[in-house]
This record gives C-alpha cells, structure tokens and sequence, in this order.
C-alpha cells in the first residue's frame, strides 16, 4: 500500500488555516487513510491504492475541507485556453499510441513541492500507469524549450540526448542499455524499430517515453510554468493520470492552460476536466446503509466528499463525480461516499432484530463432501487462481475465444481474465509439474465466473468440480469409474452419460454427464494436440461438473 508523508507546515498552509498533528491523527482516518506514523511534525499516512488522488498534500487537503465543511462540492477546475500545440507523428501508433497533455502556470516550487511532484508521478506510475506500461508521465520545465512540440519516433542510433542525472548525450539505445532507468524498463518500448520521443520546435529532446526525460527539462526550485506529457498503450489510464496530476497542481496555485493536440486524422483539446455525471437512488444508499436520509442530506454528505448532486426525479439525484476521482465506478460507490460524508463514527452498531443459529450453505457442505470423496479416491486437491489468460484457457485447450470476463487493468498479460472452467489450470498445474512422479491424480472445488448481462454484475459466479488423472494408462473408463463413484457417495442415482464431442478431448473417449435429464458436465480422455500443448507426454483423462446443478436439482435431499 503507498504511503505519503505529511507535513503539517505544509498540509495547515494548503488547508488556509492552522491545524495540528493531533487533530491531522482524529481526522484523516475518515476520509479513509491509516496512520502509519505519528512525528512532530509531520504525520505519515498508508492510502488505498484506489484513491490515487490522495497521492499528494493537495489532494487530502481537498478532501479534508470537504469533512470540515470548510469548502463543499465539486471543485471548479479553470481550463484556460492556451496556444500550445503538441503534433502528434502517424508513426507512434506502432509503439506507444496515445498522448495527453497540459501546462501548467504560475507555480511557487521549493524544494519540498519538487520532491512531492516526483513522488506523485511515481505513484501515478504505479497505481494508474501500471508500472509505467498503460501510462506514463512526463514533467517539464516549459521555458527550457520553444513549442510547438512534436510526439514522433526515432532511430535507436540516430538521436542523442542528456538524460535526467547524467552529463553527457546518450543515444536511445545507450540510454535502455546503460541508463538506470533505461534498464529498469527498457522491455516496454526495446522490441520496437524507432522509439517514441518527445521534441521540441527547434528538435531539442524533452523525453524518452515512458524511460526518461532529457536534463534539459529538469524541473527546480526556480520552474515556474510546466509543461505536462502523458503517454501511454491506454487512453483511459492516459487521461486519468492527467487529471489527477493537473488538478493537484492547480491546487498547488498552478493556472491550467490546454495544450492543442493534433493527430494526423484528428485533433483536441487537452485537458478536459468534464465532470462524469451518475444517478443515485435515495432508497437505495438508505438500504444499505440502514439510514433514513432525507434528499436535502443525501445531497450534504455528497458535497461533503466534494461531489455534487441535484435532484434528477422522484428519489433520484444526479451525481457529478470531479475528474480526479477515478475509483468511483458504480452507484455503490456514490452510496460509499454518502456514508463517508454523514460519518461512519455516527453509525451505531446494533443487534440482529431475532436471533438464530448459523449453519454451512447448502453449497459449501456439498463442495466438502465432494472433497472428501475426491480425497478418498486418491486425489489431490489444488487451489488455483481465479484469473488465468486466453492462451491458457483457450488455445492450448483448442478452443476458440469465449465471452470470459476480462479485466479491464491486468497487474500482467499472465491474469487477464477470468475462467469459465477449472480444467485448463488443472492442465497447467499438470504442465509444471511433469517432472514429478506419475500417475499424478488432482482436483479442485472452486468458482469460475461466466458472463450474464441480465444480473446487475454482468456475471454470475458458479462452484465447479474438475479433476484429471494423468499416468502411462490414463483413459475414459477409469475417470468413468471415478464419476461413477463421486455420484454414488454423493447419494444420487439414474445419471446418465452421452457420447459427445468437445474440442479438447478426443473423439469416442468423450461423454457428457445428464442429471435428471440436465446436462452437469463432461468427461474423457483430454485431446493429444493439448497434451501437445501443455507439453505432457503421458494420456490425461478428465472431467468437470457444476456442482450447482447438483443442487439445483436436490434442494432438499443432500444430507452430509
């Protein structure tokens, strides 16, 4: 979890008034933040990686003032418009595609606010960017360098330039060979021909994205107008960073000025600081929070939390969310900062209106029941991620692509969505683990998640059963034998098996599994082109179940 260190000179200046360590420790834990450590003066808070915003002084003295009722509603966000153009070259495309930008003037800098700027960005990197991969920043001091400028590429060995920390010019390639930085993430851009640059009128080099700028540009104590690069492989984590970065700086007492950006086939202006506008149901955040507000509160604790909201209908508020406030997504969100305005210390805890006994879900002693056959058969369970990638899940299994739930930012190309089935990571686990001894006998009980647009998540959640068996005489009639007896235990009686075909397993040793004329699943021998491909040389034979269906279908019979 990131943590920021606040000074408290500093955070009382922001703030317009005098505040001290004490009442920082009582209040901040409010907006969210825990104390991690308590100085003289200065107080050292851990934020969740979600309100990245809080990544800087200005941006919890926003939210502080909202809580104090010393300032409510959205912040207005002046945009002036500005001269400044920014070409953006067709050639990019292939390497690094979008780009945002901004300047930034008037700024009073020391060198506390400089170093608070670099920590900032960073954590833009991380939290937004993804580690630099979707997005990432570029702060420049704006009167170093003469615009319009240019967003281009350029040959590895053409172009020298003097990176931030060094004294002589480096080209591209030293700089990803011998640059710190350069090392430390050369893998984004070092599989390209030409490499992304940020230059100026006269061709003096601002920046290498995303690995370095140029010392040309270095910001100081004595920068007083900025001008702010983002690029990125992700327009929504792009412009994200952005806001959040150019609305703390105009708390700082920066002036936003917008930067003319002009792609060969289009162009805009940038920043746009349009507030995203979302409904929320009164009813509703009383519901889950168990209040009983009025219109007129709803509407406060909004204001509060720095959101502003108007009445859209009969129960409905229309909710305008500031553009640096990119965690909320949905109307629990909204109901979240309802509760967060109205103050959770207000909220008093009470007992249950009739008391009763808690027992298992029906499920959860179903899923261990099956554990425990499984177990007694000579398996062994396995607990895998949820998240897997399209290679795993489709192509070794030769399958085309499904309608799995992919994430919309993946920490890495390995977890980019969700399964629809187990088998495939029970491939895997048989893949990296093939140098052990054989017959290798797993399972495992666990979620998978489909697509269902009629439920308000758009998925729905479901307990699966898979196992596989993988020796020299692995086959059909013994994963067969093993359904057979997993059934049984289970109490049921009349399933059925039908011959079938499936993509990944072979023809004649296929069957689909019926349960009260339902269709609960498939076995057989897995297909040898994806034994093939998850590097396996010995037959595997498999099946997998929904155990839901099971109870589904015997809501009132499973005893355990």
């Amino acid at each position: 979890m990131p943590v920021i260190s606040l000074n408290q000179k500093r955070f009382s200046k922001l703030l317009g008034k005098e505040i001290s360590i004490q009442e920082m420790a009582k209040n901040l834990p409010w907006l969210g933040l825990d104390i991690e450590e308590v100085g003289t003066d200065y107080i050292r808070v851990e934020y969740n990686p979600n309100r990245i915003d809080f990544s800087s002084h200005a941006g919890i003295v926003r939210a502080l003032k909202g809580m104090l009722e010393l300032e409510l509603g959205m912040p207005n966000y002046k945009v002036n418009f500005g001269k400044t153009v920014l070409n953006v070259d067709k050639s990019v495309s292939e390497v690094r595609p979008y780009i945002a930008s901004a300047v930034i003037r008037g700024l009073k800098l020391d060198d506390e606010a400089v170093k608070e700027l670099m920590e900032m960005q960073e954590d833009l990197h991380w939290g937004v960017g993804r580690n630099r991969k979707k997005a990432s920043i570029g702060v420049h001091n704006l009167d170093a360098v003469k615009p319009p400028f240019t967003y281009t590429t350029a040959d590895p060995d053409e172009v020298k330039f003097v990176p931030l920390d060094k004294s002589e010019k480096m080209s591209l390639r030293d700089i990803l060979e011998k640059h710190e930085k350069g090392i430390a993430f050369r893998h984004l851009i070092d599989w390209a021909p030409r490499y992304p640059l940020l230059i100026d009128k006269n061709g003096d080099v601002l920046s290498l994205p995303p690995i370095i700028n140029g010392e040309l540009t270095r910001v100081t104590e004595e920068t007083k107008n900025l001008f702010i690069d983002v690029t990125g492989t992700d327009w929504n984590a792009v412009v994200k960073s952005l806001n959040v970065l150019v609305t703390a700086l105009a708390d700082m007492g920066g002036q936003i000025e917008s930067v003319t950006v002009k792609y060969p086939e289009r162009r805009f202006v940038s920043p746009d600081l349009s507030p995203q506008k979302m409904k929320l149901r009164i009813k509703y955040a009383n519901k889950l929070l168990g209040l009983k507000l009025k219109e007129e509160e709803v509407i406060k604790c909004l204001r509060k939390c720095r959101l502003d909201a108007v009445k859209a209908g009969n129960g409905i508020l229309e909710v305008a969310v500031p553009p640096y406030r990119t965690d909320i997504l949905h109307e629990v969100d909204l109901v979240e900062e309802v509760a967060i305005g109205y103050g959770y210390y207000k909220l008093e805890p009470t007992l249950p209106p009739t008391k009763t006994a808690g027992e298992q879900h029906p499920i959860s002693v179903l899923a261990n029941a099956a554990r425990q056959i499984m177990i007694g058969l000579g398996f062994t369970e396995v607990m895998n991620f949820i998240l897997t990638n399209g290679t795993v899940h489709y192509s070794k299994m030769r399958l085309k692509s499904g309608k799995a739930v992919r994430l919309a930012n993946p920490v890495s190309a390995e977890y980019s969505i969700t399964r629809e089935w187990l088998l495939p990571s029970l491939m895997k686990n048989l893949s990296d683990n093939k140098h052990e001894s054989y017959p290798q006998r797993l399972f495992e009980v666990s979620d998978i998640i489909t697509a269902d647009l009629r439920r308000e998540t758009r998925s729905q959640r479901r307990l699966h059963l898979a196992a596989v068996s993988a020796h020299a005489n692995a086959n059909y009639t013994e994963i067969r034998s093993v359904i057979d007896a997993l059934l049984a235990n289970l109490g049921l009686k009349n399933w059925k098996v039908k011959e079938a075909k499936h993509p990944s397993f072979l023809d004649g040793r296929t069957a689909q599994i019926f349960y009260k004329n339902r269709k609960i699943g498939i076995l057989g021998e897995i297909h040898p082109e994806a034994l093939e491909n998850f590097e396996l040389e010995n037959p595997v034979a498999a099946f997998e179940i929904d155990l839901e269906k099971l109870l589904e279908q015997n809501s009132r019979s499973f005893t355990f």
